[in-house]
């Protein structure tokens, strides 16, 4: 009796606080130390989810509603997996789709093999690929938004929206909250969490042009000295929403967690202000993994 009844004043102490984990009825107490000090996010949201359960333990502005940019793509790549043709399968790049906006690293004539298509989508956060591959579905633009938002409703993202599946419109619009929910969906599958924790990735076309992409996630090379390993991430950008970023942590005692920053002020930014809120849970919480 006396157990329940010390849950359920720590289940409320932690839910009033904007540094509290947020408790769920089916997990173990996840206990904050005492001497942890206030964490003070710079970005304009942000929240940190443990990466096995609905367990928030650090929330701002979590449930504003903001335009997410090319952290889209997870989406776009969840709906591929659905809708796959097969990774083997060639695909011929078009002008149609050519799209403005970052880097492009394929052009119309290319031949790529599918599983090429979705690697520079997610690792180099290629606009040209990401609209490819979902042409390479056999689905057209208007019926694979549609999916996506399908999805992001049977996930329960309610706050959720997409109008195309590359991240250039700022009517794509979600939280910070239903990012990170997002995002544990999507790194869940492996095809997902392989591509978005390689620094790089190198391919040739079937026409025999070499290729290279870089990752747009920086802490993937950060030569610091960290506790924790980076597990998958995406990047975010448009003028709307800022500088964003959505990652995946593992510390040395197994722990994982997921955390997000949006409408960061600066690209190097949101990846120190994503270090700090990882940093600030893995030393400030005590929680079995």
């Amino acid at each position: 009796m006396w157990n329940l009844i010390l849950n359920l004043i720590l289940t409320f102490v932690l839910l009033r606080s904007n540094n509290g984990a947020v408790l769920n009825k089916d997990v173990e107490i996840i206990k904050l130390k005492s001497d942890a000090p206030i964490l003070s996010l710079a970005a304009d949201k942000g929240v940190v989810l443990a990466a096995h359960d609905r367990i928030f333990f650090y929330q701002k502005n979590a449930d504003e509603i903001q335009p997410i940019a090319s952290i889209t793509k997870l989406m776009t790549a969840l709906v591929f997996l659905e809708n796959n043709p097969g990774w083997d399968v060639s695909y011929t790049i078009t002008s149609g789709d050519q799209v403005e906006g970052g880097i492009l690293n394929l052009f119309p004539g290319d031949k790529v093999r599918i599983k090429d298509l979705f690697k520079t989508s997610l690792i180099a956060s290629d606009n040209g690929a990401t609209l490819a591959l979902v042409h390479a579905t056999g689905l057209d633009e208007k019926e694979f938004v549609k999916k996506m938002n399908e999805k992001a409703r049977l996930l329960g993202l309610n706050r959720t929206r997409f109008i195309d599946s590359v991240g250039l419109s700022d009517q794509n619009v979600s939280t910070a909250r239903e990012v990170a929910l997002l995002a544990k969906a999507a790194l869940e599958k492996e095809e997902i969490s392989q591509a978005t924790e390689s620094k790089d990735y190198s391919f040739t076309t079937l026409n025999g042009k070499s290729k290279k992409i870089e990752s747009t996630d920086y802490l993937l090379f950060d030569s610091g000295k960290n506790a924790f390993q980076v597990v998958g991430g995406k990047t975010g950008y448009t003028d709307e929403a800022g500088y964003c970023f959505v990652g995946r942590f593992k510390d040395e005692g197994g722990r994982e967690i997921i955390s997000v920053v949006l409408n960061s002020s600066g690209k190097n930014e949101r990846f120190k202000e994503s270090k700090s809120l990882v940093n600030w849970v893995f030393q400030n919480y005590i929680w079995r993994p």
